[in-house]
């Protein structure tokens, strides 16, 4: 018997592929797309693609599979406009694929990876991102984060042309990512990799998925398809023989899977006698599920990383990077934020490195210990002058300090009607200024003239 939730969803697939679509809802679309090549007599000499028809969804992950020869690479090089279609109609974002402003768009992983040999990942990264019109700083932060995301980080200053195929594949997916593609192009993205790296490229792709990435995915790794694209269309000789999602190609008509419990044999036997009664079948064949050579794999692999086994090779890739979530502004303001902290913390290092200036400036019979507030007091004396009098007319310690200040009495307590000492706290204001310019060696016994410039 089938499974009502698998049929229930391939439903719900085939009523969403058969809905209409807009412009704005299909990323790529062909309609009787063919690439004929010919020879110098313009005689055809292959037919790569025939005739076929196809779409891809924004936000899906669209799996292109079929043999050496089927016309996969020649379908991706048309989408890329690298290559010229002979008939029909292919459109990318809703132009024609060799409009410029499609490349912008698109982020493109080749079967082959080609580096500049000489160039290390920090300096290839920064070079692609370049290419797009990115400036200097996102090109460094990108650079961190994919470098961190794809495991390369410990080999960011090493030439790639050292590097093992598997690192060159790991290098060229964060330069694919670099621009922050809407349309993501992986041809044979898990080629040359370790299981390790073929696990954390399919849990990336099914990330970028999530996150409202569109990706095209080429692989005769069917089972890597399998695990990450929603929809596929398998090509042969040029030609669709197939397509659809997952759950519908997949789907066995001739086969019932029942999971239970470990049974014993003579339960096995019953269920066989049942079987035979009622439907004229018998048990096929009796097995114990098993783990998968690569669950078996990347534990041995924990294990050894638990034990802090070295390795010269790459290693786990980090989280994904912050502008791929749509974090960039969240960074930026993250970054605003640490650049005001370092603001205050500078002003009162300062500050508190002041402090000793101003108690030499007080008469030295008497050099009060500073207040708890006396950074704070020395802050604002510094950023508005204005305010160093109400601060120092709260502060017994100010008062203590004052040259003319009498037991018992206060800078304020003068009679009523007396003008404000507006003059007297610029005197003291300036004189600080003077002290700070010049050295903080100034005689605190020298008397100075009203407003506190010159010397007597």
């Amino acid at each position: 018997m089938a499974n009502p939730e698998r049929s229930s969803e391939a439903r719900a697939s085939q009523t969403r592929g058969n809905e209409p679509r807009t412009g704005e809802d299909r990323i790529v679309e062909a309609a009787g797309l063919t690439k004929t090549f010919s020879d110098f007599w313009m005689r055809d000499t292959a037919r790569a693609v025939d005739g076929i028809d196809f779409h891809i969804d924004r936000h899906e992950i669209f799996g292109l599979l079929g043999p050496n020869g089927s016309g996969k690479s020649t379908t991706i090089k048309m989408i890329l406009g690298l290559l010229h279609k002979s008939r029909g109609r292919l459109v990318v974002f809703g132009r024609d694929p060799s409009d410029v402003a499609v490349k912008r768009k698109i982020g493109y992983l080749p079967e082959e990876t080609y580096l500049y040999r000489f160039l290390n990942p920090t300096e290839t990264l920064d070079y692609y991102g370049k290419l797009f019109g990115l400036d200097r700083r996102t090109r460094r932060r990108r650079t961190e984060e994919l470098l961190e995301m794809v495991g390369l980080t410990q080999v960011a200053h090493r030439a790639a042309g050292e590097f093992s195929k598997g690192m060159a594949r790991r290098l060229g997916l964060a330069q694919a990512l670099v621009n922050d593609p809407e349309l993501l192009i992986l041809d044979e993205p898990t080629s040359g990799l370790d299981p390790i790296g073929t696990r954390q490229v399919k849990d990336l792709i099914l990330e970028l998925g999530r996150r409202g990435k569109t990706i095209l995915l080429t692989s005769h790794l069917l089972a890597d398809v399998e695990d990450v694209c929603s929809r596929m269309v398998i090509l042969y000789g040029g030609k669709i023989r197939a397509q659809g999602t997952a759950a519908e190609l997949l789907a066995d008509s001739r086969h019932t899977l029942i999971r239970a419990p470990r049974l014993d044999e003579k339960t096995i036997r019953a269920v066989d006698e049942t079987l035979h009664r009622v439907q004229g079948v018998g048990i096929e064949g009796v097995s114990a599920p098993r783990q998968t050579l690569e669950e078996l794999f990347l534990d041995i692999v924990e294990r050894a990383r638990a034990e802090q086994i070295a390795t010269s090779g790459a290693q786990s890739g980090g989280r994904i990077a912050s502008f791929l979530q749509g974090g960039e502004q969240d960074v930026a303001g993250t970054a605003a934020a640490g650049a005001g902290r370092a603001v205050v913390d500078q002003l009162v290092s300062a500050s508190s490195a002041a402090a000793p200036v101003a108690a030499s400036i007080m008469p030295a019979a008497k050099a009060p210990e500073a207040p708890k507030g006396a950074d704070s007091a020395m802050l604002d004396a510094l950023v508005d002058p204005s305010k160093a009098g109400s601060r120092a007319a709260a502060s017994p310690a100010s008062a203590a300090s004052a040259p003319d200040a009498k037991p018992g009495t206060t800078p304020d307590a003068k009679p009523a009607g007396a003008p404000a000492a507006a003059a007297d706290r610029a005197s003291v204001d300036q004189g600080l200024i003077d002290s700070l310019l010049g050295g903080g060696g100034a005689d605190p016994s020298t008397p100075r003239k009203p407003g506190g410039e010159g010397r007597a």
